[in-house]
């Protein structure tokens, strides 16, 4: 994921006051997250509707399991050379490659647009192992910049950036904190006038507005069902510490394998090679690892954690790897999806790998730890990362547990390779 983070909407100037500004933008900032919402809950709908199609009425229709070894390998191929098709012939060839790419970062084009967000739901809807945050910001990037510089042409692009990546992270996830705590990380060390509130007022308007649109139209949750930790002791906060840690060093094999593997991929230097491959491969590692190790992750986390205490040390272990290795070749061959969802799953099978090695750790400790830990290898954002963890298990003291477990897990993944490219394939540090 990105550590190039999303540019602060600019400071007014000293002669105006910064109220009169953003009482003015408050209505455009209502609306950019009304419609970032609609964007990001309207490919997610089409992409389902194809998922049924895909998975439970085709198969069905030719007396072929949905789920078997065979129909996934046929399916995540097919997949690929749908996908293959529009990064080559569409116009704007879906954006540029994904390896590079992050969360925020200079608007594209909008004829680009069409050709992303068709990209990104037939990934989605194809099991490919790529949740929808990269497609869905970079549109709604270039839409509302589009939209907004006709409208107002004196902003400056940094505010159109700047809202509509806060109302696309608020959509995503729920709730405008998500939002708050990534513009404010980016806000760091950024020039402008102004407390941080101010800076932060006309973001989180946006994340509140698209926050609020999906939580009406879709009601969205990332509990998992998790038994509450109530009341922490010194062996919850060693088993935090411990896991978060063991989590991002796992985390981090992905990391230090994704220029290689991405190369590997280049060298085939046509989209209709690269990607009708790479489906191929997601659809023997999905036939190895089950359906359980397909799509985006979210729903297949809830599923895991619904059963916990069913699953080998084995099991966890086979759709932890397999998963990790699905993203990587995912997110390698030219997909185009974000990475935080599977990075999710990932880390709650490590976590309840641990809870099975050792029951005595508490359910909610292994996975909000694992998942923080492999949440900060493979994406660098702090915040995220925490938040994320936190909110699989809600509690305080939760909280309070991961807010120290990420300070080993921090140093171990701070200044290693990351899971972003740059223009020349070398891993970002």
């Amino acid at each position: 994921m990105a550590t190039d983070h999303v540019p602060p909407a600019p400071s007014p100037s000293p002669a105006e006051s910064p109220h009169p500004v953003q009482l003015r933008q408050i209505p455009p900032a209502l609306a950019i997250g009304v419609a970032a919402s609609l964007v990001l809950l309207g490919v997610s709908a089409l992409a389902e509707e194809f998922q049924g199609v895909l998975w439970n009425d085709l198969p069905d229709a030719l007396g072929i399991g949905g789920y078997s070894s065979l129909w996934i390998i046929i399916m995540l191929t097919a997949t690929g050379i749908a996908v293959g098709l529009v990064v080559w012939k569409v116009p704007g060839h879906a954006g540029p490659d994904p390896a590079s790419g992050g969360l925020g970062g200079a608007p594209l084009a909008p004829g680009v647009v069409p050709g992303l967000l068709v990209a990104a739901t037939f990934a989605l809807a194809g099991g490919v192992s790529l949740g929808p945050e990269y497609p869905i910001i970079t549109a709604n990037i270039a839409l509302t910049y589009w939209v907004g510089r006709k409208a107002q042409p004196t902003v400056p692009a940094a505010a159109w950036v700047a809202l509509a990546s806060a109302a696309t992270i608020g959509a995503l996830f729920g709730t405008p904190v998500a939002a708050a705590l990534v513009i404010s990380e980016a806000l760091v060390g950024q020039p402008g006038r102004g407390s941080l509130w101010d800076r932060l007022f006309l973001p989180l308007v946006a994340a509140g507005a698209g926050s609020m649109t999906t939580e009406l139209l879709a009601e969205p949750t990332f509990d998992m069902g998790l038994p509450p930790l109530t009341d922490p002791g010194w062996g919850d906060l060693l088993a935090a510490l411990v896991i978060a840690s063991a989590a991002a060093v796992f985390g981090l094999a992905s990391c230090y394998l994704f220029p290689y593997l991405h190369a590997a991929f280049k060298r085939l230097r046509h989209p209709m090679l690269m990607l009708p491959l790479g489906g191929l491969v997601l659809g023997l590692l999905g036939a190895l690892g089950g359906q359980l190790t397909l799509f985006k992750g979210l729903e297949q986390v809830k599923e895991l954690t619904s059963s916990i205490g069913s699953w080998s040390s084995g099991e966890l272990a086979k759709l932890a790897v397999v998963k990790l290795l699905a993203l990587l070749v995912a997110a390698s061959c030219g997909f185009r999806g974000g990475r935080i969802f599977p990075a999710v799953f990932i880390g709650a099978a490590f976590g309840l790998l641990a809870q099975a090695l050792v029951p005595e750790v508490h359910p909610a400790v292994a996975v909000s730890s694992a998942v923080l830990g492999v949440l900060l290898a493979t994406t660098r954002l702090g915040w995220i990362s925490l938040f994320t963890g936190a909110v699989l298990a809600p509690s305080p003291a939760m909280l309070a547990v991961l807010c120290l477990a990420t300070l080993p897990a921090w140093l171990i993944v701070t200044g290693r390779p990351q899971l972003e490219l740059d223009d020349e394939g070398k891993s970002l540090h």
